[in-house]
């Protein structure tokens, strides 16, 4: 019986919506996490009468058919790159984008990654760098006898230096921006990595056109909402449920087939 396999494929697509779900309230406080939501495509189609076929010799057409969904697939998870809340930190170096752009970072095999986790800290050789000690591109060196660090919102990054009346500028941040930041792959530790869907990076400074303006001593929370995933669990386990009861409603079905040809 078809149901069986159709209220099947009903489960594995609520679990994987469940799995989704989770993966978002797990990441409640992660520093600028961008919640995600999976999409549903309806499987093949068992068609018993095309729509449209001629039905007689009078040349009537059928108006609609007799066609049977076999059941459904995730197509995509997206990810809702909405902006986060920002919260203060006290740390010169926790910055938060407001607006569109991710920062950059150098992995250590020298290859780029993206983030929004804007949660720094210094390296012993005065770099600014992520929780792991990854570099920020392009890098910036503060001095061991910097006595304040000041970074304004297009990114310029200046110190006071003990015994100098004027800041020291030491370096100019930079952001990057995608056609399509959603298509862009996670590979975990708050960094995504670019793609032929996201499209090739756009670099610019903060505050130029299309590009956010960057917060000292804020990060930016995650974009999750609490109430929106609980409820969305609530639904996700009602489905689950229902197919559930599907197969349960197929297998007595069988059962009764079964007696009566015994």
């Amino acid at each position: 019986m078809g149901a069986l396999n159709t209220a099947a494929t009903g489960m594995l697509a609520q679990q994987r919506n469940v799995e989704v779900i989770s993966n978002n309230i797990a990441n409640l406080n992660t520093v600028g996490f961008k919640r995600q939501r999976a999409e549903f495509q309806d499987l093949l189609y068992q068609t018993f009468e095309r729509p449209g076929a001629i039905s007689t010799e009078g040349d009537t057409v059928v108006p609609n058919g007799v066609q049977v969904g076999t059941g459904v697939k995730t197509g995509s998870v997206y990810r809702i790159v909405e902006q986060g809340n920002v919260t203060a930190t006290g740390n010169e170096y926790d910055m938060a984008i407001s607006g569109r752009g991710l920062f950059r970072v150098i992995l250590p095999d020298g290859d780029e990654a993206y983030t929004r986790a804007g949660n720094f800290a210094i390296s012993a050789q005065g770099l600014i760098v992520t929780e792991d000690g990854h570099e920020v591109s392009p890098g910036v060196t503060v001095p061991e006898d910097a006595v304040d660090i000041s970074i304004s919102e297009n990114g310029v990054v200046e110190a006071r230096i003990a015994g100098e009346q004027d800041l020291r500028e030491l370096g100019q941040l930079e952001l990057v921006t995608f056609f399509n930041e959603s298509g862009l792959e996670s590979i975990g530790d708050n960094l995504l990595l670019e793609t032929a869907a996201s499209g090739e990076a756009i670099i610019g400074n903060p505050g130029d056109e299309g590009f956010g303006t960057i917060l000292q001593g804020f990060i930016e929370t995650s974009n999750v909402d609490p109430v929106q995933e609980i409820t969305a669990l609530i639904a996700a386990q009602r489905a689950y449920e229902m197919n559930a009861r599907v197969i349960e409603t197929a297998d007595q079905m069988m059962a009764v087939n079964a007696n009566l040809r015994s």
